[in-house]
């Protein structure tokens, strides 16, 4: 007997964000689900009422740094103490989707790590009347005195770190002095951004960042390529010249008193 025409139903959304399409024979009715889509997904999340906004984060949000690889990373931000079925893609992760559903006071509150994604992330979807904008555009930018106590704390971590990478490379202890030095660059890049009040950005968005928006005062290239060879060699030389700027800089914003507290060690970290 020949097979009777397959009628397709229209796509509903089934447990864990996937996609549910019933094949119809006549004879039997056949389910399969495969992974719902960005551009789906973003249909569907925009015509339900409880979503006041939607955001992409990540390398879809910084020109020319998408590839064949890159996922879309998204918060659904939703209205306070509402009900929506988008609730069942909580933590819904494919190669091509990544989801965060929080709701708005969830995502006013995001901190930490993820700020330097939200300062660049662009806007899909704001209901409320640029609330959403808003409240990026305050993650791109630290409070003043917030600012001012984180970077008297990592400019000491990269004193820290500095000293313990000369004194090690005085003492014989390459790889020692190689790791701290290592350490030392997290902690000036984490200073640098904070003086500027700028949340950090991520490894990968370094050299991006700083060829869109330098860091005032220094020389992005002169930075990177002391970053590049006190990370990759731990060289001493390179370490004290480029200390002398950031002792310069730290004491302009206020900061002399963390650098005092080292006492005689500063001459370790000074260029000979």
């Amino acid at each position: 007997m020949p097979p009777r025409t397959v009628w397709v139903a229209p796509i509903s959304v089934g447990p864990a964000g996937w996609h549910t399409r019933h094949l119809t024979t006549g004879d039997h009715v056949v389910t399969a689900q495969q992974p719902i889509a960005y551009d789906a997904f973003v249909e569907l999340a925009a015509a339900d009422p409880a979503v006041v906004g939607l955001v992409l984060k990540g390398s879809r949000a910084h020109e020319g740094m998408t590839t064949e690889h890159s996922d879309h990373d998204l918060y659904v931000v939703l209205a306070e103490d509402v009900t929506t079925p988008l609730t069942r893609f909580a933590e819904h992760r494919t190669p091509e989707l990544d989801l965060v559903i929080v709701s708005l006071d969830e995502f006013r509150c995001t901190e930490g790590f993820e700020r330097y994604a939200l300062a660049h992330a662009r806007i899909v979807l704001d209901r409320l009347d640029g609330g959403i904008a808003h409240i990026l555009a305050g993650k791109a930018q630290l409070d003043a005195v917030e600012a001012f106590r984180e970077a008297g704390g990592w400019l000491d971590a990269y004193a820290n770190s500095l000293y313990r990478s000369v004194k090690n490379d005085r003492d014989g202890h390459a790889l020692a002095a190689r790791l701290d030095a290592a350490d030392s660059i997290r902690a000036l890049l984490e200073l640098l951004f904070t003086l500027n009040r700028r949340p950090r950005p991520y490894n990968k968005y370094l050299e991006w960042e700083l060829a869109r928006f330098p860091l005032p005062g220094w020389d992005t290239g002169m930075l990177l390529d002391a970053a590049d060879r006190i990370s990759g060699t731990g060289d001493v030389s390179t370490q004290r010249r480029l200390f002398a700027q950031v002792e310069a800089a730290a004491r302009r914003a206020g900061h002399g008193a963390v650098l005092d507290a080292w006492g005689e060690d500063l001459d370790l970290m000074r260029p000979r």
